[in-house]
Formats: structure tokens, sequence, C-alpha cells
């Protein structure tokens, strides 16, 4: 063999040998989110990893875990994780964290928001800044905030129109504060893990439910099991993508401004896709034979003064401060 060929041939073996390496060196990164794959939380997920792996080069791999894998099914407990560093990053929901921090129901109390400009005065501003302080006590670091959305109730029982309809109702709920708003509305609450929701209502143990449009109701298909929808947007719901803090402070600054980079990007995207989604979906879940009824404004002040029991009671747990300082984001929007 000619010297040049065997040049040729050393080189080209060189630059494979540096990709194997390269390739199995690349970190994997585990990530757990609540929901399903078919939902924009997913999408988010993978258009993280889509871009932090263009960022680094594939040096920094994602893996997405659905249905709170990872933690046994249970939604709750991957903030948990999160904070020990039992897991990488996690996508999960304000309302979620609250047993770990109860002062992220902050986001979610009963009529807090009327608009998506004040909940983004509120997650992309300095009140989101707080909470993410907050958490980083707690060993999780925040590196951008997306979104659930406003919560509406479905039935399978009859259309809710006024705080009387829910008395009596038997209704799956996510946390602690939703079975203090189901309680003053005369429900009945049932705490359960989503991954185990979908077969509840298809069995009938539960009568309803209450989720975002874009986010949940239309990608898991809840219209299949659900005949009655009220938008009665009582709850608004973030979520945020986190690293814990272990793994977060093992990087250099340079890597840490990627991730974040990226992660901004990813939540972006996903916020954008759940609007669009809800904007969409009342048609879309109408066409699916669902019965939508939209409240109007006096009867949307029957439900604020119904729930304003679990919305003083939680914001005390919350703290006065902090609530302040959400009113008064909310305020500068009006």
């Amino acid at each position: 063999m000619k010297a040049g060929t065997l040049g040729r041939c050393a080189f080209a073996a060189m630059v494979a040998g540096a990709m194997m390496v390269g390739a199995a060196s690349a970190e994997t990164l585990r990530l757990s989110h609540n929901v399903g794959d078919t939902t924009t939380w997913h999408k988010g997920a993978e258009k993280f990893n889509e871009l932090i792996s263009a960022a680094t080069g594939g040096e920094i791999d994602v893996r997405v875990f659905p249905n709170a894998q990872l933690a046994g099914g249970d939604q709750m407990k991957q903030a948990e994780m999160i904070g020990r560093g039992a897991l990488d990053l996690v996508l999960t929901s304000a309302i979620n964290v609250t047993p770990l921090v109860p002062e992220m129901a902050v986001f979610s109390l009963p009529y807090l928001y009327s608009s998506y400009e004040e909940v983004d005065a509120t997650t992309q501003g300095e009140a989101g800044q707080m909470m993410a302080d907050i958490l980083l006590e707690k060993g999780i670091v925040v590196l951008a905030w997306g979104e659930n959305g406003f919560r509406e109730v479905t039935n399978n029982v009859r259309p809710i129109t006024s705080p009387d309809d829910m008395k009596g109702l038997n209704m799956r709920v996510a946390g602690p504060m939703y079975i203090d708003v189901m309680n003053a509305l005369g429900a009945n609450p049932q705490q359960m893990q989503w991954s185990e929701t979908l077969t509840a209502l298809q069995q009938g143990v539960v009568d309803g439910q209450e989720n975002p449009i874009g986010a949940v109701i239309i990608p898991q298909q809840v219209y299949e099991m659900q005949k009655y929808l009220t938008t009665w947007h009582y709850s608004y719901d973030p979520i945020f993508l986190g690293i814990s803090k272990a793994k977060w402070d093992s990087y250099d600054a340079g890597m840490q401004e990627k991730l974040r980079t990226a992660a901004l990007e990813a939540m972006e995207y996903q916020r954008e896709i759940t609007r669009e989604g809800t904007a969409s979906g009342i048609d879309f879940l109408t066409e699916k034979g669902m019965e939508i009824h939209e409240p109007s404004p006096e009867e949307l002040q029957a439900f604020r003064e119904a729930t304003k029991p679990a919305f003083d009671q939680w914001a005390a747990k919350v703290g006065p401060e902090i609530v302040a300082a959400f009113q008064s984001a909310i305020e500068a929007v009006e």
C-alpha cells in the first residue's frame, strides 16, 4: 500500500476513533415530567433536548421520561428528588411543588389572573424570580417558566354554570390547594396522580377533573371521557424547567449559560404552542361532542365569591409579601 494511502487511512481511523470517544463521553441527563408524551410539556422537553444538544455539539443529551416514571408515577415526588440530586431535570407545574414549597401555590390562587399579560408579568418578571429564589433554597435551579395554563372544569354529570352545580361531584384534583377550593364549592375532591386519572375517568371513579385545554385536555384526549366543559378560568398553573443545584454547580459558567439559553427558548416555544392549542381548542372540543359553557361575567363573579375562602386560606400560607408582589405586578399591567 502506498504511503499516501496509508496516511489517509490512518487519519480516517483517527477521526473515527475521536468521534467514537466523543459519542461515548456525551453526558445523558434524565428529565422527568408529569404527563403524557402527546402533550405540550413533552414537546417542550424534546425541544430543550434538541437545543442543548446543538448548543453543546452533542456533549449533553437529555432523555425525557413522561408520566413521572422516574418517581414511580408520583408527580409530587419529583421536586423533592431534584432537590436532593436524585433526578437531573424536572418539568413540573407549580401546584405539584406545593407539598415541598407551599409558597408556589401563589400562582394558582383562585381568580388571581384574568389574562396572559398578567401571567407573563409575574412568571417572566421579578415575582417569578422571587419564587425561583425560594426553590433554589430547596436545591432546585429554575431555568425557565413554561405554561400549563388556565384550568377549566370538565365532568360527566351536568353542565357547570354556577357554584351550586359543583355540589356533590367527585372531582379529581392535583394538589392540596385544589382540595380546599373544591370543598369551598361543595364538591368531593379526590387527590390523584395524573397517571391514574384517565382510567378513573373512564371507569367513573371520579365524575370530573380540572385542567388546561391546550396543555392537557386535548392532547390527553380527556374529551373522550367527559361530556361537559366550563371555561371558568378559575386558576392558572405555570410549569417550570428546573435542574438540580448539585448538577448545576458541576458545570462551568459557559455550560450554565447554554443550559439556561436552551431552556428559555424551549419554554417560549412550549408556551406558544400551548396558547395556540387553547385558542383553537373550544371549536375542536365542540366538534368532538363536548358541551361547552362559557360563563358570563356575573357567573364568573359567583365562582369568584364562592372560592374566596380558599383564596384567603392559601394567601395566608403563601405569605402577604409574596401575594402583594404578585398583585402589584398584575396591577401594573392593568
